[in-house]
């Protein structure tokens, strides 16, 4: 891998052009070919710049000598720092290229020049990514996947690991990132947070950035110690004589003694070399006899850089020097040479400045001459450099502080505003071939041709696409569907993103917002398919989040929907068109979601006052998140069980965390150090409910208590008390500040003073009218009051007070008024509460419950206010932080932040709750009726036009399945026992009901015939087929007709489906098939599943069903003769399995739901895969409609979609190319009974031996590979 990278840095540049654009069917470059590429430009450049340091000889051999002594050790990174020009790259450049000598001859050298690529900024996940796959592919340890480093989060645990193993290993490793503030914004990379703070052994991070910047101020707050930091200072007189007869020797130039002698003493004033190289740039202009008087030498860098370009405009005009240095620092890699020419032929300024003493020799077409472009050239060949971008050479400035000299004097508002206009008209190719009007000095107004090319596509070689950073044309195109996508495709979404951002910054449009939202949230989708994304998934994902907002923002995301559906209509290929919104959207309450914990969160603290969030989840994990920024500090792994309690101190400097590990740590929050260990202060089998943490700063003590053991300790761990009240008969309801307060059987309340042993008060609760069962107790130590709740339903306050409570689904407000408490609002759920909050003022209460909402309330009034949905679990934790609420839940691994201040106009639209246990959708999606799991004994039916609940249907018993009869409009529930009620959605307060059988059975499944005249309901010991008819315009049900009894062997029906002829198709949970005939009374066995057979479903004209399991087999029957016409084998990384399948209407097409969170569709002719389209969530229900389905994700989302198929697929087409999975199809052959493979993409595939972590054949192969994000 060294050598690699060595000649990749010594080739010539032209052998390291890539290919910029490439059709989808081509393979992909290999993952290393890249990073060679990039780790040997930087290495390159870095041997280039180490050329010319002078002077820094002492600063390397304390660097040197630094590193040589951590190596054994952990320590800090070292991070050199000084004022911009001091030459700070070129000390670590020579760093890198001496370091092997001073460490290790095989050391591991790993260096980014971080401002190599200036104006643009990187983003701190690819220089970690490139970072990561170059120590891996050196040290031989496996590279990062997209599929575990999706997420920044992942990404810097991933950087974290390869460290440790590369320190563990024994080998030396050195990473140089020069200029740490040049990162982009995101992430917030300037504050620090994905930097280590903490280095293993072996392993060396220098670090460099301005003294001035956001960066090296963070950094400081990081490090506490000043041994980390080395200043680059000023050269001496010495060092700048020696760089100046460097300089001039390489130039083949001479000074006399006096003009360096005036070069030397302008240089003392900073000892700054960028100061030293832009006077010596002067001094190559001046002759021998250049007096002294006519050479003006500036204090500074910044006035040298003025003086340059006041003598560029004074010579070559003000219009033409501020136009191409200004187009040059617009673009976001330089442009061509011929670019930029054509530009400035289209800037009327500058036209009219080079015509004004002379008319143009050719009226008819007006250009830039070129001598002019020329001789500017000429004059900034110090400045200007040559860069090769996407295989073509690209001029751009070769320092930042020129630019932002640039950018200062040029691009003022209305210039910056009058470039970018003329840039996007360039781009668009809005004058090729047009006549643009001119006024000239002294001329009438003129019709010229300008003699600029067409529109510039990136299959035109497309160099102009990746400068294109125009952030009006990015407002003003942002509802062109094809330009949204080619950018994205050729420059990166990551950029498109980052362009609506600036736009944003200039221009209030609420729609750019919106779409660059929608951007973010597809972007992990892209990052997994490395960029190499077709037009129909970019269209797809597009329309599918956007389309809801079509009707409120009609101009520019109405137009850009428009576009996306005319195009997916009229695609040549396969291809599943999305007609509602069924993936999240953008805008909305929800603004943020913390990935940090892998497991799901059970206790949550904030610091307002330091903008600080710790959260403790199942797997013993602490999060620390900053709120300010929404980064991740640190995560402290050391709890073994799950973390029951986190509190953060008053100072916001500590933490503590109780975990049900036993243990008791105290944490510092500013690096993340566990200062305290206490083991065994909780038992091992606590659960988060049962214990309490109790943090008392002022008086320097922990307290741990449950209701039978109470435990004191110092903040230094020095236990000073430990009681069980087990014995004494004694529940412990709060610790007050130092105070014990316990309640006995008879309702007397004791409170204790172990600390300072004071004497114990008792008092005697009023009028317990029987033994008091303790639920739950709350401690206000502000007011010195302890409040409980009993199992009996009353509400206490010690001392001397009780009242009534509501249920569980009514959150009750309680009015604390000296020795009153006063009931005074009631607020009624739609399920349990889990959580709650009130604001500071007391004016506004979040809660959140078991259904997956977050309500706000007015405290005043008791009205809702809002309604929060988008939480998919039950919202278990809620916090109020300024005006913002933070949640969380126990049974999802993430934190949402939800703003209380957003646009309604935004808001989603309110959906089913996530992971319901039984659910039934109509055809034309305005009802879904779903039974939830912690309710079972109750049906509800949500109006989905409006997104709001319509009704409530109680039933005798829990849910076991659910159906509906579509056109009948019956909706049949299915109960454990034995019950089937039928509800007339026409009239639903009347009910019907099919009693149960005598053996009291509970029901399985449910099938309706696709004519809906019969139903058959599966009970454990039997089958039943009924009739449903009608009598006076009423639906009724008779029955039984026929009987399939069962035998006690017989697995339980899994999933069945009733056939027009009174077949019956049903598979169990072992895995059988068998199709049952009530007519004949006889009965087949199908080829079996290896596992529980999950969806059996029949075509809608009754020739063909399909089967599917939880393996990765499904199978297609003919049913008229009985055959198995197909075997689908679908592998994917994980998530095997089918869960709801329907045909299209004229049972062309099958479209399945599976478990790996896709939707396929297959010709049931041929067997073949048509496509596959990736829906974030599982599809649990599926229901034919029109040409394509209604199906209901396990996120609760309706989704609709339309199949459109041509009648000539090409033999080119690969439904696999934006996912990562393999399959293979075995038919029978019409006419013979033996089997043949169709489109098989591996001939030698087995399913028992598939490997699921051969990722490089996956990769090598991208007509057999597959996403899952």
């Amino acid at each position: 891998m060294k050598t690699r990278i060595e000649a990749a840095a010594c080739s010539p540049t032209d052998q390291k052009q890539r290919k910029m654009w490439g059709s989808a069917d081509e393979e992909k470059e290999e993952m290393s070919d890249w990073v060679v590429e990039e780790a040997g430009r930087h290495l390159a450049m870095s041997a280039e710049l180490s050329k010319g340091l002078h002077g820094r000889e002492g600063l390397l051999g304390k660097l040197s000598l630094a590193m040589w002594e951590s190596t054994n050790i952990n320590h800090s990174p070292l991070v050199v720092h000084g004022a911009a020009g001091m030459g700070k790259t070129a000390l670590l450049c020579k760093l890198a290229q001496e370091m092997r000598g001073v460490l290790d001859p095989r050391a591991v050298v790993v260096i980014r020049l971080l401002s190599a690529h200036h104006p643009q900024r990187p983003d701190v996940d690819h220089v970690l990514r490139t970072i990561c796959l170059q120590i891996c592919m050196v040290c031989g340890l496996s590279p990062p996947l997209m599929l575990t480093t999706n997420t920044h989060v992942e990404l810097l645990r991933f950087f974290k690991n390869v460290l440790a193993q590369v320190s563990q290993q024994g080998n030396t490793l050195l990473i140089i990132l020069d200029a740490l503030d040049q990162l982009s914004d995101q992430h917030h990379a300037h504050k620090l947070h994905w930097l280590p703070t903490d280095v293993p052994p072996n392993i060396h991070l220098v670090v460099s950035m301005d003294t001035n910047s956001e960066a090296f101020a963070n950094m400081r707050l990081k490090l506490e110690s000043l041994e980390s930091f080395f200043e680059v200072e000023r050269l001496s007189h010495d060092d700048g004589k020696l760089i100046m007869e460097s300089n001039l020797r390489a130039s083949q130039r001479t000074l006399t003694p006096e003009q360096s002698d005036a070069v030397l003493q302008s240089f003392e004033s900073t000892g700054c070399p960028l100061h030293l190289r832009l006077i010596l740039s002067a001094a190559k202009r001046w002759t021998s006899s250049t007096p002294l008087s006519e050479i003006h030498l500036r204090a500074n860098t910044q006035e040298m850089m003025s003086q340059l370009l006041l003598m560029l405009e004074e010579k070559h005009g003000k219009e033409l020097v501020g136009g191409a240095l200004g187009y040059i620092a617009l673009a976001r890699e330089g442009l061509l040479e011929a670019e930029l020419r054509d530009v400035m032929s289209l800037d009327d300024d500058v036209i009219k400045e080079v015509y004004r003493c002379s008319p143009p020799p050719t009226p008819s077409m007006i250009r830039l001459p070129p001598l002019l472009w020329a001789r500017l050239r000429w004059d900034l060949e110090d400045q200007l450099e040559e860069r090769w971008t996407g295989g073509v050479s690209t001029i751009t400035f070769n320092n930042r502080r020129l630019f932002e000299a640039v950018s200062s004097r040029y691009l003022t508002s209305e210039r910056r505003g009058r470039y970018l206009r003329i840039l996007s008209e360039y781009f668009l190719g809005r004058w090729s071939g047009k006549l643009k009007p001119v006024a000239l000095p002294d001329l009438s107004l003129l019709l010229s041709d300008r003699k600029v090319p067409t529109t510039h596509t990136p299959d035109a070689g497309g160099a102009a696409e990746l400068q294109l950073i125009h952030m009006k044309l990015t407002v003003h195109e942002s509802d062109h569907a094809e330009w949204l996508y080619c950018k994205s495709r050729v420059c990166g979404v990551s950029s498109v993103i980052h362009d609506l951002d600036q736009c944003s910054q200039y221009m209030d449009c609420t729609e750019s917002g919106l779409i660059q939202d929608a951007l973010v949230l597809i972007k992990p989708s892209l990052d997994f398919l490395h960029g190499c994304m077709d037009m129909s998934l970019f269209y797809t994902e597009l329309l599918a989040r956007l389309s809801s907002l079509a009707p409120t923002f009609p101009s520019v995301i109405g137009r850009l929907c428009s576009q996306c559906e005319d195009w997916l209509l009229t695609c040549p290929e396969p291809i599943l068109v999305p007609k509602c919104s069924f993936l999240q959207q953008p805008g909305g309450a929800l603004q943020h979601t913390l990935r940090g914990p892998q497991a799901g969160v059970l206790c949550l603290d904030i610091s307002v006052e330091a903008d600080l969030l710790v959260a403790g989840s199942d797997d013993g994990g602490v999060a620390v998140w900053s709120l300010r920024d929404q980064q991740l500090l640190h995560t402290l792994l050391e709890h073994t069980d799950a973390v029951l309690s986190v509190k953060v101190t008053d100072s916001s400097s500590h933490c503590v965390s109780l975990a049900a590990d036993g243990s008791l740590r105290r944490w510092n929050l500013k690096n993340g150090e566990q200062l305290l260990c206490i083991e065994g202060a909780v038992p091992s089998d606590s659960t988060s409910s049962s214990v309490h943490l109790h943090l008392c700063e002022q008086r320097q003590l922990l307290c741990v208590y449950n209701m039978t053991q109470v435990k004191m300790w110092k903040l230094d761990g020095a236990e000073i008390f430990s009681s069980t009240t087990r014995d004494e008969g004694l529940v412990v309801l709060g610790v007050l500040q130092e105070s014990v307060v316990s309640l006995s059987d008879s309702g007397l309340v004791t409170i204790r003073h172990p600390v300072d042993g004071t004497q114990t008060v008792e008092t005697q609760l009023e009028n317990p009218q029987r033994r008091l069962t303790v639920v739950n107790s709350v401690s206000l130590p502000k007011r010195g009051k302890v409040f409980m709740v009993s199992k009996e339903g009353f509400l206490f306050q010690v001392p001397a007070l009780y009242l009534s409570t509501s249920g569980e689904w009514t959150l009750s407000l309680f009015n604390i008024d000296g020795d009153s408490v006063d009931g005074f609002l009631n607020l009624q759920h739609d399920d349990s509460v889990l959580s709650a909050c009130m604001s500071s003022d007391c004016r506004l209460l979040v809660s959140g419950a078991a259904d997956q909402l977050i309500r706000i309330w007015s405290v005043t009034t008791g009205a809702l206010m809002d309604t929060l949905c988008g939480s998919h679990a039950p919202v278990t934790s809620v916090f109020l932080y300024k005006s913002f609420v933070v949640s969380a839940s126990t049974a999802a691994a993430c934190i949402q932040i939800w703003n209380l201040k957003y646009d309604t106009q935004h808001k989603p639209t309110a959906h089913i709750p996530s992971g319901c246990a039984h659910v039934a959708v109509a055809k034309d999606a305005d009802q879904v009726f779903y039974v939830r799991q912690s309710s079972q004994t109750e049906v509800i039916s949500w109006n989905n036009d409006t997104g709001s609940l319509s009704e409530r249907l109680p039933v005798s018993a829990e849910v076991s399945c659910l159906e509906l009869a579509q056109i009948k409009r019956l909706l049949l529930c299915g109960l454990i026992s034995g019950t089937v009620l039928i509800y007339p959605l026409a009239l639903p307060q009347e009910t019907l009901c099919i009693p149960p059988p005598e053996s009291l059975s509970r029901v399985l499944c449910l099938a309706v015939s696709s004519q809906e005249k019969h139903v058959a309901v599966a009970y454990e010991d039997s089958v039943c087929l009924f009739e449903i008819t009608s009598r006076d315009n009423f639906p009724t049900v008779e029955g039984p007709l026929e009987k399939l009894p069962l035998s006690l062997l017989h697995a339980p029906l899994s999933s069945m489906a009733l056939l027009s002829d009174h077949r019956l198709l049903y598979g169990t949970s072992c895995g059988e098939v068998k199709l049952n005939d009530f007519s004949s009374r006889s009965s087949s066995d199908l080829e079996p599943h290896r596992s529980r057979v999950t969806c059996v479903t029949a075509s809608n004209w009754g020739t063909h069903a399909l089967v599917g399991s939880e393996d990765a087999v499904q199978r297609l029957w003919a049913l008229n003769p009985l055959a198995l016409d197909h075997t689908m084998e679908y592998k994917g990384f994980f998530f095997e399995g089918v869960l709801s399948a329907a045909f299209s209407d004229s049972d062309q097409f099958v479209f399945t739901g599976s478990q790996d969170r896709t939707v396929k569709v297959w010709d049931v002719a041929t067997g073949n895969l048509l496509y596959v389209q990736y829906i974030y969530s599982p599809v649990v229900k599926m229901v034919t409609f029109r040409n394509g389905f209604v199906a209901l994700s396990q996120q609760g989302f309706v989704i609709r979609e339309v199949f459109r198929c041509p009648d000539h697929i090409s033999p080119d087409y690969n439904p696999l190319r934006n996912v990562k999975a393999q399959y293979r199809v075995t038919s029978r052959e019409k006419n013979r009974d033996s089997r043949q493979n169709s489109m098989c993409d591996l001939r030698d595939y087995n399913p028992a031996q598939f490997n699921l972590n051969l990722m490089s054949m996956l990769r090598a192969k991208p007509s057999s590979t597959c996403v899952v994000l």
